[in-house]
């Protein structure tokens, strides 16, 4: 009998479609939850805060592989932290982690905070393997949504994004979870680089609103990394299928 597969942010965005390929493959899954919930065939809920580190160690027990899906906006080298040092108590023998493209080229605070998660993994002692990913079509779809609301919204030149399908990020995150270790893998971009005022023009041209573009100099390291291209993958990288324009047609109407 095979040990259930502990999955964090197993609720989210990305874990919305890893749980149900695990599940598909055979695999009981449990799943990391702050509010209880009710537990479904082959589907664990724990209540763990792994901010806090609380509740994790019940929800190791017996377990061999983990997949840490879980992030935020802050605190996210704390979580890692936390879950590493618990697996590493529990005996895991498979640590799988999701990072971002960039980690280590992008001198902003959130970038950091990434390297040092993935830091806490590749230091941990338990075998692991690393998934780097651009940003999923999901989160753009989110950022011009957000900037939509604006009167007018600000486009600062030079700020190029490779998004990705998170789905595809799913099938090969569940392809690397069972399997063996790899160590750090080939990164995960889109099949296509946007200029993010062509991303925002797409979407206001997708539903429908109206709104001025305002080009702007982002300024500092920040805007020169991005000028440079510093958060793109463009070699070596596994390239996904699934277009911004088919995402927008099927999520927009």
């Amino acid at each position: 009998m095979t040990s259930p597969i502990l999955v964090t942010g197993g609720t989210g965005n990305l874990g919305s479609h890893v749980v149900p390929l695990l599940r598909a493959a055979g695999r009981d899954v449990r799943i990391l939850a702050r509010t209880p919930r009710n537990n479904t065939e082959g589907i664990e809920f724990f209540s763990v805060d792994l901010m806090k580190d609380e509740g994790i160690d019940a929800a190791l027990t017996g377990v061999e592989t983990v997949l840490h899906l879980a992030g935020g906006t802050k605190g996210d080298d704390k979580v890692t932290q936390n879950l590493v040092t618990a697996s590493k108590r529990a005996g895991v023998k498979h640590l799988v982690y999701i990072s971002v493209i960039g980690a280590d080229t992008m001198p902003l605070g959130w970038f950091k905070t990434q390297l040092d998660a993935e830091n806490a993994v590749t230091q941990s002692g338990i075998p692991w393997t690393m998934l780097r990913a651009a940003q999923f079509h999901d989160i753009v779809l989110t950022m011009g949504e957000k900037m939509s609301k604006m009167p007018v919204i600000p486009a600062p030149g030079g700020l190029q994004f490779q998004p990705v399908d998170s789905r595809e990020v799913a099938a090969r995150l569940v392809e690397l979870t069972l399997g063996t270790p790899a160590g750090r893998v080939k990164d995960i971009a889109g099949p296509k680089v946007y200029p993010l005022g062509d991303l925002l023009r797409s979407y206001l041209h997708a539903t429908g609103k109206k709104r001025p573009l305002l080009p702007i100099r982002m300024p500092g390291k920040a805007g020169k990394a991005y000028r440079a291209g510093d958060n793109l993958a463009l070699t070596g990288t596994q390239v996904g299928k699934g277009t911004w324009e088919e995402f927008l047609a099927e999520r927009v109407s």
